[in-house]
């Protein structure tokens, strides 16, 4: 894909769902008894392998594109799949199931693309371990493809080195089959999308501090969940909104979960005008309408607590920092060497060859903002939040921005390029 400058970004659009949400209600749906509806759920590649394996797995799971059916037989309901479990390039989709599995009466593999199988999974497997599971790193390396042999398990209370609601999800679903309470407790409080739809189902959580807490569970129940759009997904166009002159744009029905709305205080932060308008709840998340106009920028520092709230956003928080005037600091971050890409050096590689001044650091980076960009050509590594940020980049710069790999948006928006291109002016 090949983007210039534009003039203005005008209108409103409507973003697929969140992610995180509609790998979560498949999830639950299938361990619950009774048929889950599930509208306006992502289409997107990561989201359709957790489809995939639970289909794998004996779940009857109706998919009619904005709207999903999931027949759920309940939580021991699932039966031992004839083949591994493909989870492609889905670390939710790996960690989350594998708390599932710790507790069925089969064994299983889970696997998934190159990317996948380079990304940690000691995390969950060392807590899951703990409750009583036997699971192994097929090549010895904690990662993927991993063999999972389910047994009894016993409640803990398990303290993460990382704030990640991947691996507090995958204890807690495992929670659910263990003989007494379990307790994760994190060092800042991470996404909360499992808390809120477990509650939803019938589970019993409860948070104390940064300390979630379940107890065993007979029985889920079906439920409806409508999901609202993914905010990640919303951060490119919230971006492209500040940054490109003389644009407005309406993000409508958005999730501004708490846990997962750190952008939005950083926006503020720096200068940008947003509104959130029709502010609503659905399925116990929150969502408003989001109103973005162009904006001059100021740097920021962004840090701490308010990482795991805006871990995935922060590829394109650090493209809109080259815009901003004066110096903008993301520190506690080193998670970020751990997605899809390392995504430190990527960011800061790709950005430098744009001509923005960008010092990488061990947890984070530093953007000297205010100089202009120029057109270059991007190698994406594959990763979707990558590609979509220089996307997004390339529409404040001079020249031609090319962007190496740019399918990979597919993994959780694809429709990406359509939407941006019917905002754009030129």
């Amino acid at each position: 894909m090949k983007f210039t400058r534009a003039k203005r970004l005008r209108g409103q659009i409507s973003i697929p769902g969140d992610k995180s949400i509609s790998h979560r209600s498949v999830m639950f749906g299938s361990i619950a008894s009774g048929t889950t509806q599930i509208c306006h759920y992502l289409q997107g590649a990561d989201c359709l392998s957790t489809i995939s394996c639970f289909q794998k797995m004996g779940i009857a799971i109706e998919n009619k594109g904005d709207t999903v059916l999931v027949h759920g037989k309940g939580m021991r309901g699932l039966t031992c799949p004839d083949s591994a479990l493909d989870c492609g390039n889905s670390g939710t989709t790996m960690r989350l199931i594998s708390g599932i599995l710790a507790a069925q009466d089969f064994s299983v593999t889970l696997t998934g693309d190159a990317s996948i199988q380079r990304r940690p999974m000691k995390r969950v497997m060392e807590p899951l371990t703990l409750m009583g599971a036997a699971i192994t790193s097929v090549p010895d390396n904690g990662c993927a493809p991993l063999t999972i042999r389910g047994g009894a398990l016993c409640g803990i209370h398990y303290t993460s080195p990382v704030a990640s609601a991947q691996v507090k999800s995958a204890i807690l679903l495992a929670g659910l089959y263990a003989d007494g309470q379990t307790r994760v407790t994190e060092p800042w409080v991470s996404r909360d999308h499992s808390e809120i739809m477990l509650k939803h189902f019938g589970a019993h959580v409860s948070r104390e501090g940064t300390t979630a807490v379940i107890s065993p569970a007979r029985e889920l129940y079906a439920n409806k969940v409508v999901v609202p759009g993914d905010i990640s997904s919303a951060a490119y166009f919230l971006c492209a909104g500040l940054m490109v002159p003389n644009s407005q744009i309406l993000i409508r029905d958005v999730g501004i979960n708490p846990t997962r709305a750190g952008i939005l205080t950083v926006i503020k932060a720096m200068g940008g005008q947003i509104q959130l308008l029709n502010q609503h709840t659905a399925s116990g998340e929150p969502a408003a309408d989001i109103l973005v106009s162009s904006s001059s920028l100021h740097g920021t520092v962004i840090q701490g607590a308010l990482i795991p709230t805006l871990i995935d956003e922060l590829p394109v928080i650090a493209a809109m920092a080259c815009f901003a005037q004066g110096d903008t600091v993301i520190r506690d971050a080193a998670e970020l060497k751990v997605k899809e890409s390392d995504r430190i050096a990527v960011m800061a590689r790709n950005l430098s060859a744009m001509g923005a001044d960008v010092e990488a650091t061990n947890d984070g980076m530093i953007i000297h903002g205010g100089k202009p960009l120029h057109g270059a050509v991007i190698d994406s590594c594959l990763d979707h939040r990558i590609a979509m940020t220089f996307a997004v980049a390339g529409l404040c710069a001079d020249g031609e921005t090319s962007i190496l790999g740019a399918e990979c948006v597919n993994i959780s928006y694809p429709g990406f390029y359509e939407d941006l291109g019917r905002l754009i002016e030129r």
